[in-house]
């Protein structure tokens, strides 16, 4: 943990970037590119990421990759909805956990948040823990632009950002500036408020974590990076490249039924995606 610490203060004008799982293909696809990239990467697993692979699984195997190759790859428990999935995770080894909270008042998601710290910490001193203010709507899918609208009453505002740290303790923050889970068929996201991002980062004393990095305008990424966001969630992209390249692979083997012989292609479109963000997250590559 201390060495993931570490890397987020060194990200200086850049950001890490935090990619989730859902099998052990999209997860050889993101450390081969981070691997060739000599870039720090974190791999997420949702609720229901966590629960497919398995929780203790997961972290094992993230572990065994940072051991066996000496390299900063580290492991999140994204969008934790329970108090009993933040022990699990923390109990399981994970470098960080991150509750969600953000659909609940703002008062009911500090209390809830600050119960995940103090149960996080007493498990493992070391661990990151990251609060959510503010409503991110959506999941990670494609729908059209108008089913999701981002209200400005749902973006987080600086002076309860720097509350909610204050009361929860939280390592790291995910504000809602304008992002949502999920992309936008045939259309980019709605441009991210960069203005807000640096109001929430000159009042905090935290990493901001931007969410939903799939879709976004690349010189948005680039401006969110600059106003202070130090880590970028993306899962939607991965999972599209997963699926299209699965279906074209299965296509053009009718006859294979070995998983080793259709995957390989699954595992290059993922990485490919991986590496075009982590060049993007760090311009100086």
């Amino acid at each position: 943990m201390q060495a993931l610490i570490e890397k987020i203060r060194e990200a200086q004008s850049t950001a890490i970037g935090h990619f989730n799982i859902s099998d052990l293909s999209a997860l050889k696809g993101i450390f081969e590119a981070a691997l060739d990239l000599k870039l720090p990467v974190i791999i997420g697993l949702s609720d229901g990421e966590r629960n497919f692979i398995g929780t203790k699984q997961a972290a094992a195997v993230v572990r065994s990759l940072r051991e066996s190759y000496n390299f900063p790859i580290f492991i999140n428990a994204d969008h934790v909805k329970s108090l009993e999935g933040i022990k699990e995770a923390a109990e399981a080894g994970f470098d960080s956990v991150m509750l969600d909270a953000g659909d609940l008042s703002f008062k009911e998601n500090m209390k809830k948040t600050k119960e995940a710290v103090e149960l996080s910490k007493s498990i493992n001193n070391n661990i990151l823990v990251e609060g959510e203010i503010g409503y991110i709507t959506g999941h990670s899918q494609i729908v059209n632009a108008e089913e999701w609208l981002i209200k400005e009453e749902n973006l987080a505002k600086p002076e309860e950002a720097a509350e909610f740290v204050k009361e929860t303790g939280v390592d790291l923050l995910a504000p809602a500036v304008g992002n949502i889970h999920g992309m936008f068929k045939g259309a980019l996201m709605p441009n991210i408020n960069i203005a807000r991002i640096k109001e929430i980062k000159d009042a905090v004393g935290v990493p901001l974590v931007l969410h939903g990095g799939s879709g976004i305008e690349n010189s948005d990424i680039i401006s969110a990076i600059e106003a202070g966001i130090s880590i970028i969630h993306v899962n939607t992209e991965l999972r599209l490249a997963w699926r299209n390249s699965l279906e074209k692979s299965l296509f053009e083997n009718k006859e294979e039924i070995a998983p080793y012989k259709i995957l390989p292609p699954v595992v290059n479109a993922i990485r490919e995606v991986v590496e075009n963000k982590l060049k993007l997250f760090n311009k100086s590559i």
